[in-house]
């Protein structure tokens, strides 16, 4: 049963609102919508890119039914603080993976992943953590936010070595959802994140060419244009 599913079986629907993260694409919210409820959006933890506890809590009003958890690219959320709160006040708690992938890959990619914590200078690499499957290896860029970013990511590019922004819009600022909330960690990964390539296919020389590209560019990089 997906998330629309889910919530209409609960009971959540019109006059709900349920609280959803801003950072990542917008079916979540798009589910609440088709659900009949309202999507309320909160902040991220910025080292788990997944809702944070203390930001959800905020945002809890009368009329919240349910929170909807993403875990972010393989990396799980603090489902112990976020229960916490689902159950002071009383909210629905639903769960949602961005992949379920063979566990061969998973552990290929976590041996490259590894590999790039070892060996990666001037970007911050994903903390390292117990149950990460490293859907995505995502680095945040220092500097000037999303023109370094930017940068960044285009004289990888020019040295043969694939990566993407993940999150290019947070939901919050798309037209069909936008909100005039603070959302700082949301709007501050959006500009920074980079997602490197750690598929299990990757050779060894591959990555090696991935770290020779990142770590030459030192971290100082002209402004974005």
């Amino acid at each position: 049963m997906g998330t629309v599913g889910m919530l209409k079986a609960a009971g959540v629907g019109l006059g709900d609102e349920v609280i959803v993260p801003a950072y990542g694409n917008a079916d979540v919210a798009e589910d609440v919508v088709l659900a009949g409820a309202l999507p309320v959006f909160a902040d991220i933890d910025p080292l788990t890119y997944c809702l944070d506890a203390r930001a959800v809590d905020a945002v809890v009003s009368s009329r919240t039914a349910a929170v909807v958890v993403v875990h972010r690219f393989g990396r799980p959320a603090d489902m112990g603080q976020l229960g916490a709160v689902g159950r002071r006040h009383g909210l629905l708690l639903l769960e949602q993976a961005e992949g379920d992938e063979a566990y061969g890959e998973v552990t290929r990619r976590r041996a490259h992943a590894a590999y790039l914590d070892a060996r990666l200078s001037g970007v911050t690499t994903p903390e390292p953590v117990r149950g990460h499957t490293y859907e995505e290896y995502v680095v945040r860029v220092p500097g000037n936010g999303r023109p370094d970013r930017d940068a960044f990511a285009r004289a990888v590019r020019s040295k043969g070595v694939d990566c993407r922004v993940p999150v290019k819009t947070p939901v919050h600022r798309l037209p069909q959802f936008r909100r005039d909330v603070l959302l700082p960690e949301t709007e501050r990964a959006a500009d920074e994140t980079l997602a490197l390539p750690v598929q299990g296919s990757k050779s060894r020389r591959e990555l090696q060419r991935l770290v020779s590209a990142c770590n030459a560019l030192g971290g100082l990089l002209q402004p974005a244009f």
